[in-house]
């Protein structure tokens, strides 16, 4: 490869079409050539990437940015990343769609179709809520997140409003990316997913936990409820009454070096949970521990039992009334923890 194809490359994602490999100076037959050795990959018909780019991007979010801008390297004509290609860009926790695919918006078309993996949408959006993303156009999280909503409807439209919220966005910011979508399809969904979409939620699996915790029967849980008492501070995810509900994500057990979050030895991060459920329960709460696999399928009827079992007996021992708890309630701001990402299945 010649400088020109390199530094064109290097700013589109690694990638480079036939035709501008070819107007950089190439020859088909090199080109060719670079495929049968195994040197160059095809992403999609007529765009390359250099082997050992893609057999780096591991992760679904990095497999899909590559697909992504492939195909938008193909579509003649102005066009943003939308939907789930543009949550991806913008690196939002986000379920995965069923069927993935690339999705752009466009203006000037005539109604929403699909060509060849990539959905066209035909949809307004004003230049306010275009974005730059690793030298990509998309829409931003507040619109992307609604525009997931209206796609695939409440549950992964909630995961994405909660992250585009720990992202930076604002309610505000939510309910006027709605105003400008008065009258379209599924408003209704999107006003459910306002109403219930939540700031302080830290995860994917938080998000899941507070729906099902929700569907208990019981009202809607308080989202991070904190205790404090001699010089320390705990904060649990979810609470109803006296009982509270924690996500307990696999990956903050697993070193960092091995694609986890934990810094110290895993040992020492169970040390402390424990020591910190002992300090909650010292209060006479409850606990409940809620685990990915305990939110699909057929778990998920036995998981929501067993919390309601759980959550009663918690009642009956310690009622449901926490005014005794005002004065260990922490007087400042939760600090945040860290974005910590995970693709979500």
């Amino acid at each position: 490869m010649n400088m020109k194809v390199r530094a064109l490359a290097a700013g589109q994602h690694g990638l480079i079409t036939r035709r501008q490999a070819v107007d950089c100076g190439m020859k088909p037959e090199q080109i060719d050539r670079l495929v049968r050795r195994g040197t160059w990959t095809i992403v999609r018909r007529g765009v390359y990437v250099e082997t050992a780019i893609a057999e780096a991007a591991h992760s679904h979010r990095h497999k899909r940015i590559l697909i992504d801008a492939a195909a938008s390297l193909r579509i003649r004509g102005p066009h943003v990343w939308s939907h789930h290609s543009a949550a991806h860009l913008l690196d939002l926790a986000v379920l995965h769609e069923p069927h993935p695919i690339t999705h752009v918006t466009r203006t000037g078309i005539v109604g929403s179709h699909d060509r060849r993996d990539i959905k066209h949408h035909r949809a307004p959006y004003p230049p306010s809520a275009v974005v730059g993303a690793a030298g990509i156009s998309c829409l931003d999280a507040a619109r992307t997140a609604l525009d997931i909503t209206r796609e695939h409807g409440y549950l992964q439209g909630l995961v994405a409003a909660d992250s585009a919220l720990r992202s930076g966005s604002s309610l505000d910011d939510l309910r006027s990316a709605r105003e400008l979508m008065r009258s379209w399809p599924h408003s209704t969904v999107m006003d459910d997913v306002l109403a219930s979409a939540h700031p302080d939620t830290d995860s994917v699996g938080e998000t899941l936990t507070r729906v099902l915790v929700a569907e208990l029967g019981f009202g809607v849980p308080q989202v991070q409820f904190g205790l404090a008492a001699g010089g320390r501070v705990a904060w649990c995810d979810l609470r109803l009454g006296r009982h509270t509900f924690e996500f307990d994500g696999e990956l903050k057990y697993i070193p960092t070096d091995q694609g986890g979050f934990a810094t110290t030895d895993p040992a020492r991060v169970v040390w402390l949970e424990k020591q910190r459920q002992d300090f909650v329960c010292g209060f006479k709460i409850g606990m409940s521990w809620v685990v990915w696999s305990d939110l699909w399928g057929a778990q998920r009827a036995v998981t929501r039992d067993r919390l309601i079992r759980e959550y009663l007996d918690t009642c009956r021992l310690f009622g449901t009334d926490i005014s005794d708890l005002a004065q260990y309630r922490p007087r400042g701001e939760r600090r945040r923890p860290g974005v910590r990402r995970l693709d979500a299945a």
